[in-house]
């Protein structure tokens, strides 16, 4: 039975993953933020989904011994690591002038810098088991960039860059890597982008929906949390072995302009 680490997911993209992966009979390992007993709730629901068991590991993804911890616990739980799933974001919008430095900081940490130690971590048990799955949540913010968002695009740029580094040095031990690169999704994060923006931008909410979010997106729709989770089991499964590397874009057309 195979384990995955989802970070950030007890809500939104991550919990959808989480989901997906607990259904499909993976043991799973649940993180992120929330009060104890919803938290409980969620994990106890999730492990009713499969034949796999899923625990919480409560690492906070500003700090490198946490996530190192996480890892080193589902090992020793579950005796090995063969999935992880960098996930965990927050984001903030503002110019670059008046971006607080502090929020900068967090957000490469918790975006971009948890996502290494995270695999810094994973890598020498998936290299000794000769298999493991990178799949890592980046953002159609990976590969172009919007105004106002200097730190999430930096991060979600870098998360590309990993993964290619990735994916070359985990080539020859059955380890793949990638970044799956959503456009907007209804998601709580997306909720307080799309009130900061229109902040920012001094337009209704309803405006920047409209004229903002799906105008980017020539489908115009969200894409939706069990459409990024059906790409993530994909890319976890043996037909996807071949693919490794790849920033692949889930956004409605969005970069096809």
């Amino acid at each position: 039975m195979k384990t995955t680490i989802v970070t950030g997911s007890t809500s939104g993209i991550g919990l959808g993953i989480a989901e997906s992966f607990a259904l499909a009979g993976y043991n799973v390992v649940l993180n992120g933020l929330g009060k104890g007993d919803e938290i409980e709730a969620t994990r106890a629901r999730l492990a009713s989904l499969g034949a796999g068991d899923v625990i919480f590991h409560g690492a906070n993804m500003l700090k490198p011994d946490e996530i190192t911890d996480l890892v080193k616990t589902a090992e020793a739980k579950f005796g090995s690591v063969d999935v992880i799933v960098p996930n965990a974001g927050i984001q903030h919008v503002e110019k670059i002038e008046d971006f607080p430095p502090e929020k900068w900081d967090a957000i490469i940490a918790i975006n971009l810098s948890s996502a290494f130690h995270l695999v810094r971590a994973a890598m020498p048990i998936m290299k000794k088991q000769k298999f493991g799955r990178v799949v890592a949540i980046a953002s159609a913010h990976g590969l172009i960039a919007s105004p106002y968002k200097s730190a999430y695009v930096a991060a979600k740029h870098g998360i590309i860059g990993l993964m290619k580094t990735v994916a070359l040095e985990g080539a020859e031990f059955g380890i793949t890597a990638n970044a799956i690169c959503p456009g907007y999704v209804e998601t709580p994060l997306v909720s307080g982008q799309i009130s900061d923006t229109a902040k920012a931008r001094n337009m209704t909410e309803e405006q920047v929906i409209n004229e903002v979010i799906l105008k980017a997106q020539p489908t115009k729709q969200f894409v939706t949390v069990e459409q990024i989770a059906a790409f993530a089991m994909y890319l976890a499964s043996d037909q996807a072995a071949q693919i490794t590397g790849a920033a692949l874009p889930m956004d409605g057309g969005w970069t096809a302009q």
